[in-house]
């Protein structure tokens, strides 16, 4: 297939794109270089800086599917300035979508969040689970997939949402730089590395196995699998959601374990009391991903963190 990347210079992007190429697809990538890194962009991938709202002046009748990636996604931001998050994510996807009709490209998949959930206080979220996000990054990813559920019925597009919560690890030198970093194994690994002075564990009375919360972590390997398999499912007329996910997930305390076993490093760990509105446990069901799709999580978070270890160093 020739597909475009949206945000394939970007953390999960650049390994979405790896995977295509070495499968033999044709791959061009855009990418406005806001949170992405021109040094992701891998050779044998056509490559195009600019905007969602360009990819009218990429996309013809040669291209057959758009893997969208490109969002902004940070939670904080996006109560603060919500905005952004509408014309950014939701506006630009509309946009993207009348690109894909009026060239005749009508395969998508599309990189959407657990965070549709909200806080749903169920043991495995599904993808029967009322979405009910309680912020706007996640209320603009949900918008855009009642887009593209419209959008197959009235149009005949082929498309795929993949709801997912953490992704961690690294492929080779494809690895997370986020600015600012919010995500915990990366700023563990800062504290391993002396770029940081100690891990800190919010909340130590939480009904865990360990009085820390769960969440689930994808390895990003993973992840551009189940894109992959997404892009061969697509069904014309039909838009399909899958939630990504272990169905157990990982405490803190865990993640922290792992990351002194791989690095040796006796990591320092803090605690301090529960942040307001951190939920106890967000763990996926992955069991209709297995049925429909082949896929499961085959990496651990020690592999997680080893792999992002090799790849700081």
């Amino acid at each position: 297939m020739k597909v475009l990347v949206t945000g394939g210079a970007g953390y999960i992007g650049s390994v979405v794109t790896d995977r295509l190429l070495a499968e033999g697809h044709t791959v061009e990538v855009l990418d406005n270089l806001t949170t992405g890194h021109q040094d992701s962009v891998l050779s044998g991938a056509t490559w195009h800086q600019g905007e969602i709202t360009e990819a009218g002046e990429i996309l013809d009748s040669s291209f057959d599917a758009v893997i969208h990636l490109a969002a902004k996604s940070l939670v904080g931001e996006s109560v603060t300035h919500p905005e952004r998050y509408w014309h950014g994510n939701i506006v630009a996807t509309l946009g993207l979508i009348d690109a894909m009709r009026s060239a005749g490209v009508r395969r998508m998949v599309f990189s959407s969040t657990a965070a549709v959930y909200g806080e749903p206080g169920v043991g495995q979220i599904t993808e029967d689970t009322p979405a009910m996000p309680t912020n706007p990054y996640g209320a603009s990813k949900l918008a855009i997939d009642h887009m593209l559920t419209a959008e197959a019925a009235a149009h005949g597009m082929a498309a795929v949402s993949l709801r997912y919560f953490n992704v961690a690890g690294a492929s080779g030198s494809l690895r997370e730089r986020h600015d600012p970093e919010t995500h915990l194994i990366p700023n563990l690994l800062k504290v391993a590395l002396g770029d940081a002075g100690e891990a800190k564990i919010f909340g130590t009375d939480y009904p865990t196995r360990d009085g820390t919360a769960i969440r689930d972590y994808i390895h990003v390997v993973d992840l551009a699998d189940a894109h992959l398999r997404a892009l061969k499912a697509a069904e014309p007329g039909n838009h399909a959601v899958y939630n990504l996910g272990t169905g157990t997930g990982t405490t803190v305390r865990e993640v922290i374990t792992a990351v002194r076993e791989v690095t040796g490093i006796d990591i320092p760990a803090v605690e301090h009391p529960r942040r307001p509105g951190d939920p106890a446990v967000l763990v996926a069901s992955g069991q209709r991903a297995l049925q429909e799709l082949g896929w499961a999580p085959q990496r651990s978070i020690t592999d997680m963190v080893a792999d992002a270890w090799a790849a700081l160093r």
